[in-house]
């Protein structure tokens, strides 16, 4: 079996280099021997046996070359509008991606693996998470492992992975719901006097009511929208 070089930190050290003998029991599949390596299916591409393509029920035979290739990229996920599901460690991602105006919805609290994996399922949202064993319950409707710790790479590698749609300032950062241009009287009640007379330009979550304008941190968020809509 050799296993592309873009999944081989799933993998034992003695592994990663060319392709490796493998013991099969004539039972499993391939999607199982795949995991068994510490491989989650979500990783992978295509499973290539002998030069074709073979499905992740295939089971493996004495002799045969396996081939475990990483998902070409931009990733196509059918079936439902790309929107995306992160689990309590990667609250920043949530952040960044709704400030790009991507439906990302985000588990606050530790809802556990069987909820996070029903929810993925019930809203068709591709489940965003570090957690390899999240990862592999079969009933997410799709998932992506999330490489790095940085926010910064985290961001650009879902951005390259999925090529979402971006509007940026189209969503609220605190719940994901959708924001409409607001008047300052209409959002007076959360505005202390320095804001007041500061700004005039404002915006209002439709979901959750929160008010929005170009505060004291807006820069630094041009500068993350900006990065991503110049790497497109």
């Amino acid at each position: 079996m050799e296993v592309a070089p873009e999944l081989h930190l799933f993998v034992p050290a003695g592994r990663r280099g060319a392709a490796t003998a493998l013991a099969t029991d004539g039972v499993s599949t391939l999607g199982h021997v795949v995991e068994s390596l510490g491989v989650p299916l979500t990783e992978v591409g295509t499973l290539v046996v002998d030069d074709r393509e073979v499905p992740v029920s295939h089971i493996p035979a004495a002799g045969e070359r396996v081939s475990v290739r990483a998902v070409k990229r931009p990733q196509q996920v059918p079936g439902a509008p790309l929107r995306f599901l992160l689990d309590v460690h990667l609250g920043t991602l949530a952040r960044r991606l709704r400030l790009l105006g991507v439906d990302a919805a985000y588990e606050s609290t530790d809802i556990g693996d069987p909820a996070l994996a029903a929810r993925s399922a019930a809203e068709q949202r591709v489940m965003l998470s570090r957690d390899r064993g999240l990862l592999r319950r079969r009933e997410l409707w799709a998932g992506a492992f999330v490489y790095s710790t940085r926010p910064d790479d985290q961001l650009q590698d879902v951005l390259d992975r999925f090529a979402p749609e971006l509007r940026p300032w189209t969503r609220c950062t605190a719940c994901n719901g959708l924001l409409r241009e607001a008047t300052k009287e209409e959002v007076a009640d959360q505005l202390k006097g320095g804001t007041q007379r500061s700004y005039d330009v404002f915006a209002q979550c439709t979901a959750c009511g929160r008010a929005y304008w170009k505060g004291a941190h807006h820069e630094q968020l041009e500068a993350i929208v900006g990065r991503a809509l110049k790497e497109r």
